[in-house]
């Protein structure tokens, strides 16, 4: 209430000291900008819930690092000794920025995006204000990529604290992280957009596609030492192809060029293809 407050008080202020632009060239603004301005607004409501949101972005990487790299890795490490030419947690470092950059961008397009349409309705407030609903689904989806970005950052900054990554290129997990995160959330997102009754569909989404993509993507093991049978999940998978990419940035893993030009192709197609559906169902809806 006291930060509501202090808003109303400066928005006041500016307009009673008439320094405040004028409605053209606040609709001018809105049309450049208005996406970013969205974003600000739901980064803006994330504020509720900092607390919780920085303390699993402290506490994921803290956890996985010390139970699946030092405690996994010491029983692989007196195993087979490494694993794709490194030790176990340098191996799996990457693979556990990406997956959990990807499995997190979940809680924020699925009931989030519904509640903007069905429960709450925020979108239909932000569209009267003259907003385009292809500025609102962006403004949304910049928010969600802003966060992980923070969350990512965090994520190296542990892995290289605990050795599990050294520094310079390995940097490069971040927005390989979030790229990952963005090949899987505009597409849901999109199809959150598209759903007018809560059901289980959202469920099914966690038990089905994002349960199948953390155990089969590579994360814990190379996908090559699984069945063909199981393999098509990490080939479709943004896991995959992040952790992929992650692994040459973080050790330079041996993957070809090619493959490598495959990965980001695949990653950018994926999100592009979201990002237009979702601006596509964002616009029939709040227009109909």
């Amino acid at each position: 209430m006291v930060g509501h407050h202090h808003d109303d008080l400066d928005t006041t202020a500016l307009a009673y000291s008439g320094q405040a632009p004028s409605h053209a060239e606040m609709a001018r603004r809105v049309r450049r900008f208005g996406a970013w301005y969205y974003a600000e607004a739901t980064l803006r409501g994330m504020r509720a819930y900092l607390v919780p949101i920085t303390l699993t972005a402290i506490g994921q990487p803290l956890l996985y690092i010390i139970a699946m790299g030092l405690g996994l890795g010491a029983l692989v490490g007196s195993g087979v000794g490494t694993v794709d030419g490194v030790d176990y947690l340098t191996f799996v470092a990457p693979a556990l920025l990406v997956s959990t950059v990807v499995m997190s961008v979940t809680g924020e397009m699925t009931y989030p995006v519904m509640g903007g349409f069905k429960w709450k309705r925020t979108y239909f407030g932000a569209s009267a204000t003259g907003l385009a609903p292809s500025q609102i689904a962006l403004g949304h989806l910049f928010a969600v990529v802003i966060r992980f970005v923070a969350q990512a950052g965090i994520f190296w900054i542990v892995a290289v604290a605990f050795g599990a990554t050294p520094l310079g290129l390995s940097v490069l997990m971040v927005p390989i992280g979030v790229l990952a995160a963005l090949a899987f959330g505009a597409p849901l997102q999109a199809y959150a957009a598209s759903i007018e009754g809560e059901g289980f569909q959202f469920s099914f989404v966690q038990r089905f596609i994002v349960m199948p993509m953390f155990l089969f993507s590579g994360t814990f093991f190379p996908l090559s030492v699984m069945p063909i049978y199981l393999q098509w999940i990490g080939w479709l998978s943004p896991v995959w192809h992040g952790t992929q990419l992650a692994r040459v940035a973080a050790y330079g893993a041996d993957v070809p060029g090619w493959l490598i030009a495959v990965h980001l192709v695949v990653l950018a197609a994926a999100a592009m293809a979201g990002i237009w559906w979702a601006r596509k169902v964002y616009t029939r809806r709040l227009t109909s």
